[in-house]
C-alpha cells in the first residue's frame, strides 16, 4: 500500500520542490515534479518562480534548461566549494571552442555541419571538447539524410557562465557576426574565474595580517634580580 502523503498547501509547494531538487543527483524534469507532487504544471511553474526568488538571496541558484530544473551553488560561492571539494581550477576554453559554443548557444539546436558553415573551418575538435566538458550535448536528430545530431547547451553551460537560464544570454549584436559573441563569452568565463581567484586571494590576505599580528613575540630575557649591595 502506498503511504498517504500529507496535505501540501500552495505556500509550501516551493519548499517541497526545493527538497526534491536538493536530494536529486541530476536535473529533474518538471513533468516529474508535477507527478510526484500531484500538482498541475502551471502550479509547479509558479512555485519554481517563487523558489528562484528565494534562492537569489542564498547560497544556491535554480537553473533551468528546456524542461528540466536543478539546484546549483551560487557562482560567488564557487571558490569555497571548490576548495572544500579539492577541485582543480577550471581550464579556460580555447578560441575555437568559444566560437563553436557561441554558435550553438544562440542558434540551438545546431548540427556540426551548421557550426562549421558559420565558422568556415572544421569544428570536430572544438565540439568534442565542449561535449567532454559537459557544456554541450545531443538534444535530438535533424531530419534529412543521415539524421545528423542536433546540439544544444546544458545546465553545466549555465553554471559555467553564471546564468540561470538560456534567455539570460546577452542579445545578438545588431550589426555584427555571431562570432563576435565568442569574445563576450570569453570575458564572462574569465570574469567568473577571476572573481573566484579574487575571492580566495581576498580571504588569504585577510587571514595573513591576523597571523602576523598574532605571531610569536620576540622572546624577552628574564632579568635576574641584582644582588643586594
Amino acid at each position: 500500500m502506498n503511504k498517504r502523503l500529507p496535505s501540501l498547501s500552495k505556500d509550501r509547494l516551493p519548499a517541497a520542490i526545493e527538497s526534491i531538487l536538493f536530494v536529486a543527483d541530476e536535473a529533474v524534469e518538471i513533468s516529474l515534479l508535477a507527478r510526484a507532487l500531484r500538482r498541475p504544471a502551471d502550479a509547479i511553474e509558479q512555485a519554481l518562480e517563487e523558489l528562484q526568488e528565494r534562492c537569489a538571496e542564498g547560497g544556491t541558484r535554480l537553473q533551468r534548461t528546456r524542461d528540466t530544473v536543478q539546484l546549483v551553488t551560487a557562482p560567488e560561492s564557487g571558490p569555497f566549494v571548490e576548495r572544500f571539494l579539492g577541485l582543480e581550477s577550471r581550464q579556460r576554453l580555447s578560441g575555437a571552442a568559444l566560437e563553436s559554443l557561441a554558435i550553438i548557444a544562440y542558434k540551438q539546436p545546431m548540427t556540426r555541419a551548421g557550426v562549421e558553415q558559420v565558422r568556415g573551418v572544421n569544428s570536430d575538435g572544438a565540439i568534442a571538447s565542449l561535449i567532454a566538458r559537459g557544456l554541450v550535448e545531443e538534444v535530438g536528430r535533424a531530419p534529412g539524410p543521415g539524421r545528423p545530431a542536433l546540439l544544444g547547451t546544458t545546465l553545466r553551460f549555465l553554471e559555467h557562465f553564471g546564468l540561470t537560464k538560456p534567455g539570460d544570454l546577452p542579445p545578438l549584436p545588431a550589426n555584427g557576426s555571431i562570432l563576435d559573441l565568442a569574445d563576450g563569452l570569453a570575458e564572462a568565463s574569465v570574469s567568473i574565474d577571476e572573481e573566484d581567484d579574487d575571492a580566495v586571494e581576498d580571504e588569504t590576505e585577510a587571514e595573513a595580517p591576523a597571523e602576523e599580528e598574532g605571531g610569536a613575540e620576540e622572546p624577552v630575557e628574564d632579568e635576574e634580580a641584582a644582588p643586594a649591595s
